[in-house]
């Protein structure tokens, strides 16, 4: 549903997305400036607004962002790019998958490739290696940062220092590659 906050004398229309999956308020703004926070069942508009609030730096600068930002017109993320280009993004994958594996030896289940708003790649406790075919739009460096980073997680499910070390392997300059993703999508 979609709702209006004025913040700093600036109207900021935001999206409310209720999830039953959801443990914690959690805010995202697109590329198109759109404001979407995603929230737990039972938390009230109240504290949805008394949130934004708090992060209303936060949402400013993102929007501004985003508004300087240059992007290519004629990129369009739509189900139609992503069928046409599922099949080029898997091939690159598992053979970027395949070559960061020599190294690290680790067992997974498979590798699908997906359209995903938010995510550039994902691990499951079942092994399953899932990554967002816009991956192809991006550096080979950024490229290999996501696939190294979903390997790490076959052993390490979480962020911890541990999985970091096991990243820095593999791709020592990890953290200026992880900043510049930030900044796309």
């Amino acid at each position: 549903m979609e709702k209006k906050i004025e913040i700093d004398n600036k109207e900021i229309k935001y999206i409310i997305k209720k999830s039953g999956r959801a443990k914690r308020l959690r805010l995202a703004v697109h590329g198109d400036s759109s404001v979407v926070i995603t929230i737990p069942r039972g938390i009230t508009e109240r504290t949805v607004e008394k949130f934004l609030r708090e992060k209303a730096d936060w949402i400013l600068k993102k929007i501004e962002y985003f508004k300087n930002v240059k992007r290519d017109p004629g990129m369009k993320y739509s189900k139609k790019d992503y069928l046409k280009n599922k099949d080029k993004a898997r091939e690159i994958i598992e053979e970027r998958v395949k070559y960061f594996n020599q190294i690290y030896k680790y067992k997974f289940n498979r590798i699908s490739v997906k359209n995903q708003k938010t995510r550039w790649g994902s691990c499951s406790k079942q092994g399953n290696l899932n990554f967002n075919y816009k991956i192809i739009y991006l550096s080979e460096k950024q490229l290999n940062y996501i696939i190294v980073h979903e390997l790490c997680h076959l052993k390490e499910l979480n962020h911890s220092r541990k999985f970091w070390n096991l990243v820095a392997r593999v791709l020592p300059d990890y953290q200026d590659t992880r900043k510049g993703l930030r900044a796309v999508k």
